[in-house]
């Protein structure tokens, strides 16, 4: 293969490397940098996006490390999607310093997702890992006027740290095992074997790491702090890209790398492997994630720990461990992704007129802007999972694929959990509607007054329209990306 060819495979990734470094430039050298860094980090993305279109439909380069595939190439696409909404939030916050080091950190991070999501090779998708990991920490820690936001940094840092140490460990145990760091020769070389106790360390270890990722119990602790300390939109990526990426390469590592051992977590005929240690997790999480939402009074904790319950949602389809399970768990993520991006967009505008984000901050939003409040009613609503919106159809997809997976309906348990944690869920996010239609104001509003906040503000509400507005439509016509992703699981 020539040095054109290669370059031609990897141009998405190539063109959001470069796009970072112009921006990097232009935030250095420009007197005011702000307009013309997002217009340069969101035209690089879109040109990203049209490359990979433009790629073959299959290609596989140095044994796995880059893979073409549909599935792959439509998960980029959606990474860039929110990577581009992170961009336009990032551009409404007019008090963030430094646009050109900020822009340049998101579309690092994004170079990140597209490594992981494109890749099944171990050591790729830990250098994936290990990029995103460290644009994010930055990201998080980015305010410093903010100690907040110092302190959501070093803790996300540090469990990011520790959540790397175990998934290397893992990884480490796994080649020592097979002698190879590819997934579809791992899975080969693992049919041959049995569960002996240091494999089991192994996938232990590994799925641990991943844990911490997708913020599941009992390994959440880092999440509330850094999406409350967190810049907005740092927040907003976090809980959105990270997340969507992480499940799809957890998803390829236990169904394709760790197929053999899969095991059972059926009530019924519980059998030994990664399955019913990730519905302990599944179980834990829905669980914890919804009691701990109960008791809390700001918007952005609340949603960090309604994020760990989705989290066990997601691992649901992955139980289920067939080819439906995955096509919906990765349309459930891509939804709650979609839809989470729209409710931390609102946060950052009621955030910067009220000066902060509880409860109280939402009062009666309705009255100072009906579109926001009537948005973020539809991204509460689809999070509890009311029809017709996308959050219903994505656990209704989930939870079917869920019971028809195992035989005798042995996930009946967990998909039982899943239905309680979706009703003890609906509580806490009319709380939020509350606030906004209901409850009499207690805070005064500061609205923008000079135009480049009011052009900032009209393209933030803008781009929450259009994301309340997917998630309305794949609610209606779920077959549009349901149907891409079915059709793109191997």
């Amino acid at each position: 293969m020539s040095y054109l060819e290669l370059l031609k495979l990897a141009s998405p990734e190539a063109v959001v490397v470069l796009t970072a470094l112009v921006v990097l430039s232009i935030g250095l050298l420009a007197s005011r940098p702000a307009a013309a860094c997002a217009f340069t980090a969101a035209f690089g993305i879109l040109i990203s996006i049209g490359a990979i279109l433009l790629l073959p439909r299959n290609a596989t380069l140095f044994g796995g490390m880059l893979v073409i595939t549909p599935l792959n190439s439509l998960f980029k696409i959606i990474c860039l999607v929110l990577a581009f909404s992170t961009v336009l939030f990032a551009q409404a916050e007019r008090a963030s310093r430094h646009p050109g080091e900020y822009l340049a950190l998101v579309l690092l991070a994004a170079v990140g997702l597209m490594l992981l999501v494109g890749s099944e090779e171990l050591l790729m998708i830990f250098i994936g890992l290990e990029l995103l990991g460290l644009s994010l920490y930055v990201m998080a820690a980015f305010d410093k006027a903010d100690v907040r936001s110092a302190e959501a940094g070093l803790k996300y840092f540090l469990f990011g740290s520790t959540s790397s140490a175990f998934t290397l460990f893992g990884i480490s145990l796994i080649y020592g095992m097979t002698g190879t760091t590819g997934l579809a020769p791992i899975a080969t070389k693992l049919a041959s074997m049995s569960l002996q106790p240091l494999l089991a360390v192994a996938i232990v270890m590994t799925l641990v790491g991943f844990a911490f990722k997708i913020a599941a119990a009992p390994f959440h602790l880092w999440a509330p702090d850094a999406y409350q300390g967190a810049p907005v939109p740092s927040a907003a990526f976090i809980a959105s890209g990270s997340k969507v990426a992480s499940f799809v390469v957890l998803g390829k590592i236990v169904l394709v790398g760790f197929a053999p051992v899969h095991g059972s977590a059926a009530w019924h005929a519980m059998v030994a492997g990664w399955s019913p240690l990730l519905a302990a997790l599944a179980a834990l999480s829905i669980v914890i994630g919804n009691l701990l939402a109960l008791a809390q009074s700001n918007v952005r904790r609340l949603l960090a720990y309604s994020a760990v319950a989705h989290a066990g949602y997601t691992l649901i389809g992955f139980v289920a461990g067939d080819r439906d399970g995955l096509s919906a768990a990765l349309f459930y993520i891509t939804v709650y992704a979609v839809t989470l991006v729209g409710a931390f967009g609102v946060v950052g505008v009621v955030r910067r007129e009220t000066g902060g984000d509880d409860y109280a901050n939402f009062s009666r939003l309705v009255s100072r802007s009906p579109l926001l409040a009537g948005c973020m009613a539809i991204f509460m609503l689809s999070l509890a999972g009311i029809p017709p919106l996308a959050g219903f159809f994505g656990k209704f997809y989930l939870f079917s694929a869920a019971l028809h997976a195992v035989g005798n309906q042995g996930l009946l348990w967990l998909v039982a959990l899943g239905l309680v944690g979706s009703f003890v869920s609906l509580y806490y996010y009319l709380l939020v509607l509350k606030a906004i239609f209901v409850d009499e104001p207690s805070i005064a509003a500061a609205p923008s007054v000079d135009g480049i906040g009011i052009l900032s503000e009209i393209v933030q509400q803008a781009t929450v329209s259009l994301l309340a507005a997917a998630v309305v439509l794949l609610g209606v016509m779920p077959n549009v990306l349901a149907s891409q992703i079915l059709a793109a699981t191997p």
